[in-house]
């Protein structure tokens, strides 16, 4: 893998200068187009610079202040955190106990090391379009579930900038959720807490109706992605870990397994996914009972749901007080810029009640915008942003701000009664 020089002092200040979108940014943060709101002045952000140092309880009145702030600390990264009862960059000027969270976007991050038992294709930081496929089905399961069972519709995912995706839900019901609640939505959500090959599931069915609608959802994808593409279990000692350790209960069952892979070596996933059932049938007694092949098929299903259901960063989510970098910031490892992977409410004409579930997601993280190229178009261009390739990135986050704005006032609105706050032309 070619070595990949940091972006410099420079290059971060040049982006932050020129290009990052703090106005879009503000907004979103603000919930509205109004420059000045509560919500933003006591919004923390935090600053990550190079040396290692980490400067939290940063907050700002204006997109001016905003801009003019970033710029002036230049950090690697910055992240975002929660709106407080008061100014966070007071923090030193009042009372501890006067400074309480009181919202914050219901945020995910899902990282490519959670699968890497399962993908061959690539290694550590390394990321493809093949394995990627990971985080796609990620993204689509969890989009699903925010959507169709919990009710939100201001959601965006982001690049993290090397291997993973961050997803932003900014709903007001979503904001305003308590540590417990967001513990909860953890719980539901969160199948598979221990992706180790050896740990077998176990899951009690039936299967409560979000796991069988991840399951059916998966299934076609476990074949052409497991078992084809990836291949995992080509690999005996693999395969013996994972499919007949990890996953089957019946001892008999395991050594029947065990022996024919090691008398017959090298043999394909597919193939051994299909072995276990033949020799299930075919060589043990009991094995055409429809209490065993129950059984065997609810091992099958767990290994499914094991392999390609997404595992969530707890710490993430749970706490209110949590910072997430940024959108568009910059990965100091990659040069990679955090651009949104998909936005909701859909940026296209389409119907709004169609399954989330089945929206494509057109995205390749090798492909994606690096500072360097940017730089580099920028120079070529006269300056001009929107000739660079970060500008239908820019846009599509730029629909999502006029879409949550509208939703945002719309809610306010009916709150208030007062239908005539709501108009086309106030956004």
């Amino acid at each position: 893998m070619t070595s990949i020089l940091p972006p410099s002092s420079s290059d971060m200040e040049y982006y932050y200068q020129y290009m990052y979108p703090f106005k879009s940014i503000f907004q979103w943060l603000s919930h509205s187009f109004i420059e000045s709101q509560p919500d933003i002045a006591n919004r923390e952000f935090a600053m990550a610079f190079r040396s290692g140092a980490y400067k939290r309880y940063n907050s700002y009145n204006t997109i001016a202040d905003f801009k003019n702030g970033i710029i002036k600390g230049n950090p690697d990264r910055f992240e975002i955190g929660a709106v407080y009862s008061k100014p966070p960059a007071k923090k030193d000027a009042i009372l501890k106990t006067d400074l309480i969270p009181l919202q914050k976007e219901l945020v995910f991050d899902i990282d490519m090391d959670d699968y890497d038992d399962y993908r061959t294709c690539c290694s550590g930081a390394q990321v493809c379009e093949k394995c990627w496929k990971f985080i796609t089905l990620a993204i689509r399961i969890i989009n699903v579930a925010l959507v169709e069972d919990f009710g939100f519709k201001d959601i965006f995912w982001i690049f993290s900038g090397r291997r993973g995706a961050h997803c932003w839900c900014s709903d007001r019901r979503a904001r305003k959720l308590t540590d417990l609640q967001r513990r909860n939505i953890l719980d539901y959500l969160n199948i598979i807490r221990d992706r180790h090959v050896e740990k077998k599931l176990s899951l009690m069915r039936p299967l409560y109706p979000h796991m069988q609608r991840s399951l059916e959802f998966l299934k076609p994808f476990f074949v052409d992605i497991i078992l084809k593409e990836q291949n995992p279990w080509e690999d005996d000692k693999a395969a013996i870990e994972c499919l007949l350790l990890g996953g089957i209960y019946d001892k008999n069952l395991i050594e029947l397994c065990k022996k024919f892979w090691l008398d017959n070596p090298g043999r394909s996933s597919e193939q051994k996914w299909t072995d276990i059932d033949y020799l299930a049938t075919n060589k043990l007694a009991y094995g055409k009972k429809p209490d065993f092949l129950e059984k065997l098929r609810q091992c099958k299903e767990d290994l499914i749901l094991k392999t390609l259901y997404p595992k969530l960063d707890i710490e993430v989510t749970k706490q209110t007080i949590h910072l997430l970098k940024a959108p568009f910031c910059i990965h100091p490892s990659t040069g990679n810029v955090c651009v949104p992977i998909m936005v909701m409410p859909n940026d296209t004409d389409e119907d709004d009640n169609q399954s989330y579930q089945s929206v494509e997601i057109d995205f390749d993280p090798t492909k994606a915008p690096k500072l360097i190229s940017l730089q580099k178009q920028m120079e070529e261009n006269g300056n001009r942003l929107e000739n660079t390739d970060l500008q239908p990135y820019l846009e599509k986050f730029g629909r999502f701000v006029q879409k949550f704005i509208q939703n945002e006032m719309h809610e306010d609105a009916t709150t208030s009664g007062d239908k005539k706050r709501f108009r086309e032309n106030d956004w």
